[in-house]
């Protein structure tokens, strides 16, 4: 069991190295109390030696990690200044103060960076303790006004682990029961199984006064009990005093005090270093199965990547050629598979790759190809304007006598062609947009796929560069060739085409028409039948009042006739069905508070839409899924509503009055051109996509899988291109050595045996005083007079040897009733002994012992 500390402290150097890569709580002491409590004395004490920064208010700033080595010779190093050995410990001070003020400056800040300082020397045993900044109120010099708050949450960060026990050093010339480290420890360590209590400056209490209750764990029980040293004075560390000779100091005090002098083996700071060394040793070898555990699991989480750079040569030709392959390789299979689908990284959050493509043919181009088609006032009125800018100074003719017009002079072609090329060549936009829409998902996934490529940023670089420089490339050429698909429809108008209606039956069908419907828009045949679902899926209905439930979501789904909305997705509860005649959409603002994106249902006849409701809001999570359902609305023959203002003076000069006559001819040639353009529609629609996918997609495929390579090799050197990122070179070399580390760890924690059974811990003992210290605090010691030394038969006296033993006091607080005064209580208890038996009655003893001074 010796070498449990000294592992713990390999490991703590090993892992301290590596930076917080290595999350693991390493087994150590935390020294917790109020300023001036005396924890920085306790610590030199330990080491017999004075090496810590001394002075009035807050000295110590940063943690201590301060390990403690037993060996032959005498000597400190810190872990900031690996190699130098201080054997001087003047200048370890010196070394403190100044990595102090490094990081928090001069000026009484405080930092949670750790100092770390080992020390060897044959005056110590195996420990290893963090000296944490004292508990204080009020912030001094440059300190932010809640210092207490920093300085606590410090100090929670390090005892609240269940890997550090807790030594809570209070002074015996203050109230116990206001104790901030006794409080503090309470908060982490309820059960008190971690938690010893130290008592300092018993040397400085009031004559009279003595803390002998506290110490025999009576006044206020923890359940380790309680440890009492003396310091050195200011005076003394003024003078010079040695430790040694404040040891003695301190030994002869125990010995000598009336009230400490038969619990004398018990306390001072040999005795203090003995527990700790013990309490630590057995604190290590109970949670060394789980230490193993973790190292075991972090060593499985990081070997797969060690095995990649166990053999890894950065310089090597052969390894930078065969990378390089590899790379470009997996880079075109990666870009396919988004295109394609069935991808091994499936994005769970948005549209990407081929999906979001399949989204641009199928549902934003429609849309945008509809979207030109509503405005039927400005149609009408450029078709009027065509008939009579065609007949100049004419008199317009009849429908019959433009039909039968032998003279050339007019024909409904000519207006009727006017009108169409117009409305032909409006296409090029959204044909033109819809190649930018997939140019740019082209090139967001090519940068998805780059990432794999982080580990050697240039090649990443010129890869992104050259297939993004080709996908602009392809891109002019399909606008081109999209621009020569819209000009060969214009260059012909192909009257004799199957599915154009012809005059006859236009000027049947115009007969029909109702001319109060003049105005409002005549909706496309659907491509669908009524029973057709065209879309399913979540929506929220969102202008519903409070009073009435309030918004709520549905499960909706859109036919060619209908939209029906059920209680959820298994549709055997359906709530309502709306039919779609007269319907239009618009899109609403976003309300200030809601994230939700909002479109509405009205009636174009200024009826009620739901129930009580004009408009029906319905809301989506997303603008995409907004126009996802626009455009599903739109192949169900529902179309957006555009409301057109006209100020007064365009109103005067546009409404100009149509003769029943010129009317017939509009309604004649605006079916005429209705009927051609769902042929174009249909034509584009189906040939757009086609096109962007042979001239753009499939290219830049091609051109991946059999010229990015050369190209790569064209652009710059290959040791250039593989030429590793500082980053990728530093990871590998952390993984390398965390691995070699977690492997030495696992080896020489394997040669310990952990199958002893580890001391219990004492039993528990009633702390309900910490719970009620603020309520009612007991009685400080301090206002405790001790009885006179003038009746001896009271106080026995110390006999020759050690008393005998009386166990701590169990769950019940106070003493076993015995004559007098309750004995001493029992030495921490080692190895396998465990606390109980019945208690003992002191003997009276008959003289004094020896060591005691006359």
């Amino acid at each position: 069991m010796e070498g449990l500390i000294p592992l713990v402290n390999r490991l703590q150097d090993a892992f301290a190295a590596l930076g917080q890569s290595c999350l693991l709580d390493l087994p150590q002491i935390a020294v917790v109390g109020g300023q001036s409590a005396g924890k920085s004395s306790v610590l030199e004490n330990c080491v017999s030696r004075d090496f810590l920064p001394r002075g009035s208010g807050i000295v110590t700033r940063r943690p201590l990690v301060l390990q403690l080595v037993t060996a032959k010779t005498e000597y400190a190093e810190f872990l900031h200044c690996k190699g130098r050995k201080f054997t001087d410990f003047d200048e370890v001070r010196q070394e403190i103060e100044v990595e102090t003020d490094r990081i928090t400056g001069m000026n009484k800040g405080i930092s949670s960076i750790p100092i770390n300082l080992r020390i060897y020397s044959p005056h110590v045993l195996s420990l290893t303790l963090i000296d944490l900044p004292g508990i204080t109120k009020v912030p001094v010099g440059d300190q932010p006004p809640d210092i207490e708050h920093q300085i606590r949450d410090m100090i929670m960060q390090f005892i609240s682990r269940e890997n550090c026990l807790i030594l809570a050093v209070t002074p015996a010339n203050t109230d116990l029961a206001n104790s901030d480290a006794l409080k503090l420890a309470k908060e982490v360590d309820p059960q008190g199984l971690r938690t010893i209590g130290v008592i300092t400056k018993l040397d400085l209490m009031d004559e009279g006064t003595d803390a002998r209750e506290i110490l025999e764990n009576k006044l206020l029980p923890l359940r380790r009990g309680y440890i009492g040293v003396v310091n050195r004075s200011q005076k003394d560390i003024d003078g010079k005093k040695d430790i040694k000779a404040a040891l003695l100091a301190e030994r002869k005090f125990f010995l000598s005090h009336p009230a400490y002098r038969h619990m004398a083996d018990r306390m001072g700071t040999p005795y203090l270093q003995k527990v700790l060394n013990q309490q630590l040793t057995n604190h290590i070898r109970d949670t060394l199965p789980g230490f193993r555990s973790k190292l075991q699991s972090q060593l499985l989480s990081i070997e797969h990547e060690v095995e990649v750079y166990k053999n890894f040569r950065p310089e090597d030709p052969t390894r930078k050629t065969k990378a390089l392959l590899q790379m470009v390789q997996q880079f075109s299979v990666d870009f396919e598979k988004r295109i394609e689908g069935s991808g091994d990284q499936v994005d769970t959050l948005e549209l990407s790759g081929g999906a979001k493509i399949n989204r641009i043919f199928h549902e934003r181009f429609p849309f945008e190809l509809v979207k030109m088609e509503f405005n039927e006032k400005e149609l009408r009125r450029e078709i009027s304007y065509a008939i009579k800018n065609i007949h100049g100074i004419r008199q317009v003719l009849s429908c019959l006598q433009l039909h039968t017009h032998i003279t050339g002079l007019f024909t409904p072609d000519m207006a009727f062609e006017a009108i169409v090329k117009k409305q032909i060549v409006k296409l090029k936009g959204p044909c033109l947009k819809s190649v930018d829409l997939v140019m740019q998902e082209l090139i967001n996934t090519v940068k998805k796929c780059t990432k794999k490529l982080a580990t050697y940023p240039r090649l990443c670089e010129e890869t992104e560069r050259i297939v993004a420089g080709y996908i602009r490339e392809r891109e002019e050429k399909t606008k081109d060739q999209v621009l020569l698909l819209i000009d060969i429809q214009v260059s012909y108008i192909n009257t004799n085409h199957e599915d154009f209606i012809g005059f006859a039956n236009a000027q049947q069908r115009s007969s029909q028409v109702n001319k109060s419907a003049v105005g409002n828009q005549t909706k496309l045949v659907p491509d669908c039948t009524s029973a057709q679902v065209i879309r399913k899926g979540w929506l929220t209905i969102n202008n519903i009042g409070i009073m009435k439930g309030g918004s709520k979501e549905y499960w909706f789904v859109l036919t060619a006739e209908s939209l029906s909305w059920y209680k959820d997705d298994e549709e055997k509860e359906k709530k309502y069905m709306l039919p779609l005649d007269n319907l239009k959409v618009r899109d609403v603002e976003k309300s200030f508070m809601s994230s939700k994106h909002i479109f509405a249902l009205f009636n174009t006849e200024q009826r009620n839409v739901y129930k009580d409701y004009r408009f029906l809001e319905l809301a989506c999570d997303s603008q995409e899924e907004v126009d996802s359902w626009k455009a599903s609305l739109l192949r169900a023959g529902v179309y957006p509503d555009k409301s057109s203002t006209e100020n007064d003076e365009n109103g005067q000069a546009d409404n100009f009055s149509m003769d029943p006559q010129l009317e017939r001819q509009v309604e004649t040639i605006r079916n005429l051109v209705d009927s051609y353009m769902s042929i174009i529609n249909k034509c584009i629609r189906d040939l757009i996509p086609k096109t962007i996918m042979h001239l753009m997609i499939n290219n830049v495929k091609e051109f991946i899988n059999a010229e990015l390579l050369a190209h790569l090799y064209s652009s710059e050197d290959q040791n250039t291109l593989m030429e590793e990122s500082a980053e990728q070179a530093q990871r590998r070399d952390e993984m390398l050595r965390m691995y070699q580390a977690l492997k030495e760890a696992l080896a020489i924690i394997g040669d310990i045996s952990t199958s002893t059974v580890s001391t219990p811990a004492p039993p528990p003992v009633d702390d309900s005083w910490l719970q009620q210290a603020r309520r009612s605090p007991p009685p400080s010691p301090s206002t405790q007079r001790r009885p006179t030394l003038n009746n001896p038969p009271t106080r026995p006296l110390s006999g020759r040897g050690p008393a005998p033993a009386i166990p701590s006091p169990g769950p019940q607080a106070g003493a076993p009733p015995v004559p007098f005064r309750p004995g001493p209580l029992p030495p921490f208890p080692s190895g396998g002994e465990a606390l109980g038996g019945p208690p003992q009655v002191p003997s009276r003893p008959t003289r004094a012992p020896p060591s005691v001074p006359r």
